[in-house]
């Protein structure tokens, strides 16, 4: 059954250029090499929760977290950390919608 990772963070105060050129230029090729596709994004404009929501589509559950235990992942999660704040993910079930 196809699950999507959930993540979520705020971008790192006065990185919001460095940030955006590593998730287009890296962060999105990178999860894609790994056999994640990326399915959406979001970003909060108002209200306190996480600034920033991405849903990675995989072909299940097992698949996702042998991903998500990967040294090539590590690598690229410890890229992330260096723009951002307040990580979290979740393997989640798709299903229809908008998922939080």
């Amino acid at each position: 059954m196809p699950v999507k990772v959930i993540m979520t963070w705020d971008i790192a105060s006065e990185r919001d250029q460095e940030y955006f050129e590593f998730i287009i230029g890296e962060f999105v090729p990178g999860v894609q090499k790994l056999g994640l596709q990326p399915a959406e994004a979001w970003a909060t404009l108002y209200g306190s929760y996480p600034q920033i929501q991405v849903g990675l589509l995989a072909p299940d559950a097992p698949q996702a977290r042998s991903i998500l235990a990967s040294a090539d992942w590590a690598l690229l999660q410890d890229r992330l950390f260096g723009y951002v704040k307040n990580y979290s993910h979740k393997v989640v079930a798709v299903r229809a919608g908008f998922q939080f």
